[in-house]
């Protein structure tokens, strides 16, 4: 890139040729330090964009490519137009974290997941081997058509693809195990190629171990398992990634996940446990004898602890699993949570403000008292009523359906200035975080630009790179001087920029 530019601007082609031996703008530390001046700029920017105002934390954490845990910061807030606003402010490296999470939890199901990107890596690997498995599951089909198993139309049946399972979205694992699920003769059977066409054991990709592990019973009922808890959990899922989220509906969603996983932890066992062994009977699969007593796992023979089958597949897996997913909706959106996305959801501005309920709003302010002057709360009440009368008379309210469009309103019609308590309460309202699209978006952009072939790249860099393409637009907009200045105050260095 340097080479390019000094061949277009000649100013910087001499400076270069004159001073070559020290010109060190291609040096490692020397990008860094760069990356490290424009990602302060852009910070600094934010901070002046925040100042003054309330915000809130949004926290997360995934792993990046060089498996390291790292924790995602981004600031939600309004800004003076009444759009609510997330600023990305950096990532941080955590040694552990002790979030309550499905696929650390539970071992054997770790294990299973573990297994799940095996099978898609082996499966597609070479274009030969994804033409192999298109072919065979065509002919699974065709067979299945002829017997009359399966029905024919538009929409049903088609080819499709193995899609590796994404690090963020629980909706991405679903999606591999239902395809999964529907081309298992035609997985088996480009393993079994695979296993055949390999000279060497260790070149078959671990081909052998995978089948073996994929015509085990304890593999078939977890991927039954995890297809249905996630399709239980797959609406709120795919609600909650939403930048704009209705809060009435996910408390709907929300309630109607947990009545769905109680229902199947005290009716769902047998309904699986059959769908389980029909599927086992009809791959040729061994069903162990569910009375026969093992010993527990992960515990040495030599100790005498022995439960049945029965019991490690009903009580160890089926309920832990479905405790771990009611433990973490319950943490999440405990009772306190709860009561603010109720009282949230009555200043939905939906059929006129059908919801409007001035004692929880008057509740939710209670909640955020520290954010309201004395004498406030008193007032509040009557300020609440005249803001609804006056927004069912405004015109620019007709058809409005999200919170957010409230606030921007209000900022367009000036009423912000007339009703402030109210305009703080939708402030302090929409800074709440229930979306979590902003956090998977830059997870998404930490996969791109730390990659397996930049896998050595240092946290402090990282940072400074992830600022500046997650928050592109400001980046854009600042002054190269500014840049230069603070790189040159960074270290006592001669610099020279054309």
């Amino acid at each position: 890139m340097v080479d390019w530019y000094k061949d277009k601007v000649d100013i910087v082609k001499d400076a270069y040729d004159k001073g070559s031996k020290n010109c060190q703008m291609v040096s490692p530390d020397i990008q860094k330090d760069l990356a490290k001046a424009c990602a302060e700029e852009v910070t600094a920017v934010i901070m002046d964009e925040i100042r003054g105002r309330k915000f809130s934390v949004l926290i997360d954490e995934s792993r990046d490519v060089s498996i390291k845990e790292q924790m995602a910061v981004i600031l939600r807030f309004v800004n003076d137009k009444g759009q609510v606003v997330e600023r990305f402010l950096g990532l941080q490296h955590v040694q552990s974290c002790t979030a309550i999470a499905l696929k650390e939890a539970l071992v054997d199901i770790a294990d299973f997941f573990n297994y799940i990107p095996l099978i898609v890596s082996n499966v597609g690997a070479s274009c030969m081997r994804k033409d192999a498995l298109l072919a065979k599951h065509h002919d699974v089909l065709l067979e299945k058509i002829e017997k009359g198993e399966i029905m024919t139309g538009r929409g049903l049946n088609q080819e499709s693809s193995l899609a590796r399972p994404g690090d963020t979205r629980w909706g991405s694992h679903l999606k591999t195990l239902l395809r999964i699920l529907v081309m298992w003769e035609a997985i088996i059977d480009v393993l079994e190629i695979v296993k055949k066409d390999s000279i060497k054991p260790t070149n078959n990709g671990g081909a052998f171990g995978l089948i073996g592990k994929m015509e085990s019973f304890d593999f078939v009922f977890i991927l039954h398992l995890m297809i249905e808890l996630l399709s239980m959990t797959d609406i709120l899922s795919r609600a909650l990634q939403r930048k704009d989220q209705d809060i009435v509906e996910a408390m709907h969603l929300i309630t109607d996940v947990k009545d769905s996983l109680q229902d199947m932890r005290e009716n769902g066992w047998e309904p699986l446990l059959k769908k389980v062994k029909t599927f086992c009977e009809k791959n040729e699969i061994e069903v162990p004898d569910m009375d026969k007593e093992i010993n527990i796992r992960g515990t040495s023979r030599r100790r005498k602890q022995k439960v049945t089958n029965m019991h490690y597949y009903h009580v160890e897996i089926f309920l832990v699993a479905i405790d771990a997913i009611l433990t973490e909706l319950n943490h999440r959106f405990g009772e306190i949570t709860s009561e603010l996305l109720v009282c949230m959801a009555a200043f939905n501005p939906r059929n006129s403000f059908s919801n409007f309920d001035v004692d929880k709003l008057v509740r939710l302010a209670e909640i955020y008292a520290e954010d309201f002057d004395i004498g406030d709360l008193a007032v509040l009440p009557n300020h609440l009523r005249q803001f609804v009368n006056r927004a069912r008379r405004t015109p620019e309210f007709l058809g409005c359906t999200e919170l957010g469009k409230v606030a921007e309103i209000m900022v367009k019609t000036n009423m912000h200035t007339s009703y402030k308590l109210v305009y703080r309460l939708i402030e302090l309202i929409l800074i709440l975080p229930v979306a979590t699209a902003s956090v998977e978006r830059i997870f998404s952009a930490m996969s791109i630009i730390k990659t397996d072939l930049r896998s050595k790249m240092g946290d402090e860099w990282l940072n400074d790179l992830m600022i500046c393409y997650n928050e592109k637009e400001i980046f854009r907009k600042i002054d190269n001087e500014k840049i230069k200045k603070r790189f040159q105050e960074m270290k006592k260095r001669h610099c020279y920029f054309g």
